[in-house]
């Protein structure tokens, strides 16, 4: 069993174990599971085990706040030495990372050791990481299963015990998908809380960068480590440090807390809406809140996703349309074509949203949504049945995340499980949402879940 990134460190501080020790064992753990997992399209042993060996002898080990946590990332954050491939094939003819991503710095500076890369839905642009390049990353609760996306490998790594920590991008759902489908924590911070710089991007409007993690505290000790403004991303210039891990015991006492009703109760199938009831029981509220307009907003979330991605990737699409992955490219190509003034409308629709969404937090302080409409289906899956309508399984995957990404909230996604009657084995995730700048009351929200024990993130079985 790889122990938590709370656990690693403090033993790596204390002397009672080391870095190398650490890295070795994920090392292993990666060579003796991935292979039916899927999770890495890149293991970096000797750059891992020689940064491990720095942080055992550095002078500064017994205050590094993460000293020897081994972690990975999705493929899309710079990597120096390595193509950043974004999951696609086209980026191999990439000139090499002069340097790591911004994030990747600030984790190793607090002792952290990078071991490798993780698949994703190619250019980020899915929600299931069936990718035709690098083949499908696989639920490892299920392996029959999809493991959610975009950042499915980052997901899928921490729910086989391969690392504690990982990291990946959520632009309309890609964190909070796959930690609800593989049954892990997951942060997407308020948009422009973390830095960019250093990430293949997708929808600049719309990016975010986030952790995943098997507890709650490794999830904020990390967040914790990579708060910082960066003037190189200019969403990400101007905030401050906001520490919330020393938070993380007060409790629930004083938070007001709401569930969302609406679009979010009707999109969701009963596993879904019975994780939500039962985190709302143990929270001890009853009180319902309803956004306008979220079909809207979703709607609008789509398009500026459309408009952005199709011009990012318009070059290419000319000059090489046979190397995009056929689940990509023909989205890619139609989304080209989208009229500029649909995409401003847009905007303007998800300002307006945002406007009277924040009303909403003059009364609750935490609002509780279901993350997925339902568990992971099978790899190939191409409808799902939801709200009483037929729907293409890969895009629906994002019902429930997109309206709340399309305005910037930061959002805790906690797993439950054994409510899915036809799949008792596979866990369902739960949305905590928060004001803008308020991940410290979602995460206290998580801390409180998972004393309680409803929530967990346990190594997968069987592997």
């Amino acid at each position: 069993m790889i122990a938590s990134a709370a656990q690693t460190a403090e033993a790596v501080r204390s002397g009672s174990s080391s870095a190398r020790a650490a890295v070795q064992a994920c090392l292993d753990r990666i060579a003796a599971t991935d292979g039916r997992v899927n999770a890495f399209t890149s293991v970096l042993a000797e750059r891992a085990l020689k940064r491990a060996d720095a942080v055992d002898a550095s002078p500064r080990r017994a205050r590094m706040k993460l000293a020897g946590v081994p972690f990975a990332v999705k493929n899309l954050f710079d990597i120096a030495g390595l193509s950043t491939l974004a999951g696609s094939r086209i980026e191999r003819d990439s000139p090499l990372a002069r340097r790591d991503a911004v994030l990747v710095r600030r984790l190793e500076a607090e002792g952290a050791v990078l071991v490798g890369a993780l698949n994703m839905d190619e250019y980020a642009y899915g929600f299931t990481t069936e990718n035709t390049h690098y083949g499908p990353t696989r639920n490892p609760h299920d392996l029959q299963r999809i493991s959610g996306g975009s950042s499915g490998g980052s997901a899928a790594a921490v729910a086989a015990g391969q690392v504690p920590l990982t990291l990946g991008s959520d632009t309309n759902g890609s964190i909070r998908v796959p930690s609800s489908l593989c049954g892990t924590f997951g942060l997407k911070p308020t948009f422009g809380r973390l830095p960019r710089t250093g990430s293949y991007p997708f929808v600049a409007s719309l990016d975010h960068l986030g952790p995943f993690a098997r507890s709650v505290v490794d999830l904020a000790a990390s967040y914790d480590a990579m708060q910082g403004p960066d003037v190189a991303d200019p969403s990400c210039a101007q905030r401050g440090i906001e520490p919330t891990l020393a938070g993380l015991d007060s409790g629930v006492g004083g938070i007001r807390i709401g569930v969302l009703g609406g679009w979010f109760r009707h999109m969701a199938l009963p596993e879904a809406t019975a994780a939500v009831d039962a985190v709302a029981q143990a929270l001890g509220t009853t009180r319902l809140i309803e956004w306008p307009e979220v079909e809207r907003a979703r709607a609008a979330a789509f398009l500026i996703t459309c408009g952005e991605g199709g011009a990012l990737h318009l070059d290419d699409l000319k000059k090489r349309p046979q190397d995009f992955d056929p689940m990509t490219r023909d989205r890619f190509i139609a989304n080209a074509l989208v009229p500029a003034a649909w995409v401003m409308r847009a905007q303007r629709v998800r300002h307006w949203f945002a406007r009277r969404v924040a009303r909403s937090f003059e009364t609750v302080d935490v609002l509780i949504a279901p993350a997925t409409p339902c568990v992971a289906p099978p790899i190939g899956t191409d409808w799902i049945e939801v709200g009483g309508q037929r729907l293409p399984a890969r895009a629906s995957m994002g019902l429930l995340t997109q309206p709340i990404s399309a305005i910037g909230l930061p959002v805790v996604t906690v797993p439950l499980w054994g409510l899915c009657a036809s799949a008792p084995h596979l866990p369902i995730g739960v949305q905590l949402v928060a004001a803008p700048w308020r991940e410290d009351l979602a995460l206290r929200v998580a801390a409180e879940l998972e004393r309680q024990g409803l929530c967990s993130a346990p190594v997968a079985r069987g592997l």
